[in-house]
Formats: structure tokens, sequence, C-alpha cells
């Protein structure tokens, strides 16, 4: 107890950050459905946003990885947030510049930011406090990127989808003046967030820097691997990596698609359809809070192996069933699927000793799962003309988030292969 209060301050804040990052994630089933609005875009052109945020991790979790291992988990943080900054503020020139692919850089920016953040916030939080309780402390910090889940979707909603947005064939029909104009002012609604954002970011930059943060040093028992990819050597990193690149598949292909889904299969208006964007994001946070308060009681391994047992069937029906029921089903997978995250990175960064950062680093990177599923989901709507029968997609990613915790499920304590 008494090493938990000497960590209080550091976890409050670190814990904020899942906030941050959580907020600008779910900031994209809004920004996606808008940016197609405005550029006619198809269904995989759409899903490039995702591929343009996801594919940062893959490229900077390594050097983030290093950047922690230099100069500390404190460094990577403040770097981290800087970086994202910036990539909020290049919103503005994006904007003005009324050019998709000037978005897709932002968001890469904005990514590269999240990926150095969350290879130092995530496996700080485990080791800030009693080891039996990492899973716990970090699923806790994770509700929060819940709590954003709940919250970005509804001021996205109200600051920039439009009330009533020109169909394709409409836009198609202007004038060229009268197009670009209209492009303009669509473009335009995504300046004022993400300003705001960049302005709150350098000044909780500011608020970390000058704060001081206790240097966990993880214990060299029997020295770490050689190199980032040596710790794949531990069965619990190995299967890690696999099971968090099919899991943040299935969640940007849930939460990011979620609008669309509403509103072309479901049948519901897009403004409307940002609030049911926002009750999966409260379904994902009340199943962070559910989840860590269930983790006293079942081990996590097994309520893992449940929520993604549960998944799957929720996803059938998705795939089978009509009307408003198959949304409901939607935002029933947010909730299961909300601690599948830090289950896996607490267990992948579990008793690895000097490997931790560099597992971290791996975990990180696997998250490249969300730039590569979702076009993959976007391709198979595509060409089949059923936008519901791509989630199969969805189903396969839980099927392997059940195999993980099904392989890992008798090897708690040790896990080296």
């Amino acid at each position: 107890m008494a090493r938990e209060k000497k960590y209080t301050l550091a976890i409050a804040l670190i814990t904020s950050l899942f906030f941050f990052w959580g907020f600008i994630h779910n900031l994209d089933p809004i920004l996606i459905p808008h940016l197609r609005n405005a550029f006619s875009l198809t269904h995989f052109q759409a899903s490039l946003v995702d591929s343009a945020v996801f594919i940062a991790y893959f490229l900077l979790a390594i050097p983030a990885g290093y950047i922690m291992k230099r100069f500390g988990y404190k460094t990577g943080i403040t770097v981290g947030l800087l970086v994202f900054a910036l990539g909020c503020f290049l919103f503005i020139p994006a904007a003005n510049k009324i050019n998709y692919y000037f978005f897709l850089g932002a968001l890469f920016i904005v990514s590269c930011g999240l990926a150095i953040l969350e290879t130092a916030a995530n496996p700080y939080i485990t080791v800030l406090g009693d080891p039996e309780k990492a899973t716990q402390r970090l699923n806790f910090a994770q509700s929060f990127n819940g709590l954003a889940a709940f919250v970005a979707p509804i001021v996205g909603g109200k600051f920039i989808l439009t009330e009533e947005p020109k169909s394709a064939e409409e836009i198609a029909a202007l004038s060229e003046q009268a197009r670009n104009a209209y492009i303009q002012a669509e473009t335009a609604s995504v300046k004022g967030p993400y300003l705001v954002l960049g302005l709150i970011l350098l000044l909780l930059t500011v608020f970390f820097i000058f704060t001081k943060l206790p240097e966990i040093k993880e214990k060299e028992e029997g020295g770490g691997s050689k190199g980032v990819f040596g710790s794949l050597r531990h069965k619990n990193v190995s299967w890690a990596v696999i099971a968090q690149f099919f899991y943040i598949g299935a969640q940007v292909c849930i939460l990011s698609f979620l609008v669309m889904y509403a509103t072309e299969v479901s049948g519901v208006a897009p403004t409307q359809a940002s609030y049911y964007a926002g009750v999966a994001g409260l379904a994902f946070m009340l199943g962070r809070f559910i989840g860590t308060f269930f983790m006293r009681y079942i081990e996590p391994l097994k309520l893992l192996l449940i929520y993604a047992l549960v998944s799957m069937g929720l996803t059938l029906y998705v795939i089978y069933g009509n009307g408003i029921g198959t949304l409901y089903a939607m935002i029933a997978i947010a909730f299961f699927m909300s601690i599948m995250f830090p289950t896996i990175f607490a267990v992948g960064v579990e008793g690895i000793g000097a490997d931790t950062k560099s597992a971290s680093s791996l975990i990180v990177m696997s998250i490249v799962g969300g730039a590569a599923l979702p076009p993959v989901l976007g391709l198979v709507s595509d060409w089949t003309g059923d936008f519901q029968l791509a989630y199969y997609v969805v189903f396969m990613c839980f099927v392997m988030v059940a195999l993980f915790a099904w392989k890992n499920r008798n090897n708690n304590k040790e896990y080296t292969i």
C-alpha cells in the first residue's frame, strides 16, 4: 500500500495520457465519414485514415523503445507529447489545402507521437506499484481511454459533422467553384477541435517537464536479450504481439466503421449515428471499469477468454442480423473487447525483467493491425457489395484473441520458452 501511495502522482499523470490519446483515436470514427463525404471516397479510401494512424505505430515503436532505454520513460513521454501536438496543429494547413492526403499526413504525425507515448506509458504504469496488481492497474488507466471513447464521438459529432451532408451525386452535380467551396467548408470544421487539443497538449508537456517522475529500473534477471527482437524468446511476448495485432484490427474496425455501419446498415442519420458512437465509447469505458473489478475474482486470462468468445458470437449477429439490433450488438462488442488491449499488454510484459522495454516496443509495433485490417474489411465490402459480410474480418480477429488467452492460461508465472 505504501508503495502505491509513493507513486500516486506519477500514476495520475500517466493515466491522464490514456485519456488524451483515447480522445484523438476516437475522433477517427467521426473524421472517417466526414472526409468520406467531403472527398466522395470509397470504403477502402476512407479506411486509409486508420492506415495512416496505425502504420506510425509499426514504424515508431522500436525507435521509441530506444529513446526509453537511452533516456528513460519521462523523456519518451515528453517527446511523444510534442510530436502529438505538432500533428494536431498540422490539421490547420491540411484543411486549408483541401487535400485528403494532407489529412492523412497530419494523422500520421499525430500517430507518431501516440506510438512514442504508448510505448512509454503502458509499461511504465505496470511497473509503478505492486507487480501483482499490474494488470488491474493498466486496465484502470485504460478505463480513461474508454472515457475518451465516450466523449470524443459526441464532441466530434457536434463540431465536425454536417447536419445535412450532400451525397456523392449531389457533390458531383455542383459546379467546380461550388464543389470547392463545399469541400472547403467541410474540411474547415476540423480546425477548431484539433487546434484546441494541440494547445492543451503543449500545456501538458510543460507540466511533465517540470514534474519529477520516478525512473524505474527493471531488474536484470539473467540479463536482457540482445536486440529488440530477442524478447520474442518469451512465449507471452510472442503471443502478445500476434494477439495485439488482431485485437487492434478488430477494435478499429468496430469503432471506426460504427458511424458508417449505423447509417448504411441500420438506417440511422449521420448526426444521430455519432451519438451511437458515443454510447459505444461509454460501453467501452464501463467495460474497462467493470472488467477491472471482475479481475479481483476472476483470473485475467480466463476473463479475456470469456469476453473473446462472447465477442465472436456478437460479431456473427452483426453479420447476419438486421435492423437496429445489429447496432446494439456493435455497442455490446465495444463493452466486451474493452479489457483486451491492456490485458494482452500486461500479460505480454509480465515477468520478463530487462526485456520489458523491448517487449513494449514490439507489442506497440503490432498495433499496425489497425492499419492492415480495416482496409481488408473495406476491400471485402467493396468487392462483395455487402458491408455486413466484411465483418468476418472482425470475427477472425476475436478468434486469435481467444487463442492467446487459451495458450497462456496455464503459464501465469513462467512464460519463458
